[in-house]
């Protein structure tokens, strides 16, 4: 009796699908993940013995070593409030369009009187481009912002406004005080400071005590 050849089942269907399951699978890690914005405003941070990380809704001063102050703020919602706020204090008459651009920007880094003309290029101009927040001793715009920060806050359980100070290392001191002058006139005086973790000292308190940096 001839024998009767029986085909073999075919795998390429199963294989198929698991690529496709692999692509897709693939596709949306790449879509939801965040990516790290890149710094474009370069800072050389000290170093310090820490065991803390930043959070990203923070509120943040940043200083460069040529003195430039700029505010950016992690948290959309209170970011919202304090722009629409300090177009209100200060009577800036930002238009919808303008608003809008501003609350895209990650650095808020213009005096008052140049805001409104920057917001109307058609090119953004570039965070390390911009003048800075006056900060001075006569002109310390950076109190109304802090203020407008407070408003934008105000009910709400103090810890959340986590404020943080990124300072460059050869910034000079007065440059920092006048950050912290501008923090006192809002009486605001507790800020964390941001700096390049260095590892913890073998046979050191932190060391031999990590819950005492918590």
């Amino acid at each position: 009796m001839p024998r009767v050849k029986v085909p073999r089942k075919s795998t390429n269907v199963d294989m198929t699908a698991m690529c496709d399951v692999a692509f897709l699978l693939l596709s949306f890690f790449i879509l939801a993940t965040k990516q790290k914005p890149p710094e474009v405003v370069q800072i050389n941070t000290p170093s310090s013995v820490s065991t803390k990380v930043a959070k990203t809704d923070a509120v943040l001063v940043t200083l460069t070593k040529d003195g430039k102050v700029y505010l950016s703020i992690g948290d959309n919602a209170h970011k919202n409030d304090v722009i629409d706020g300090i177009n209100r204090i200060k009577s800036l008459n930002l238009t919808p369009d303008e608003l809008a651009k501003l609350k895209k920007q990650d650095f808020i880094g213009e005096p008052f009187s140049k805001l409104k003309n920057s917001l109307d290029l058609a090119t953004p101009i570039p965070a390390a481009e911009m003048d800075g927040i006056p900060t001075d001793s006569t002109n310390n715009e950076l109190v109304d912002w802090i203020a407008s920060v407070s408003d934008a806050y105000r009910g709400e359980d103090i810890s959340n406004l986590n404020l943080l100070v990124k300072g460059d290392n050869d910034a000079f001191y007065s440059s920092f005080k006048n950050i912290k002058d501008a923090f006192a006139k809002n009486e605001i005086y507790k800020f964390k400071v941001v700096t390049n973790a260095e590892g913890i000292p073998a046979g050191s308190e932190l060391a031999l005590n990590p819950e005492a940096n918590k």
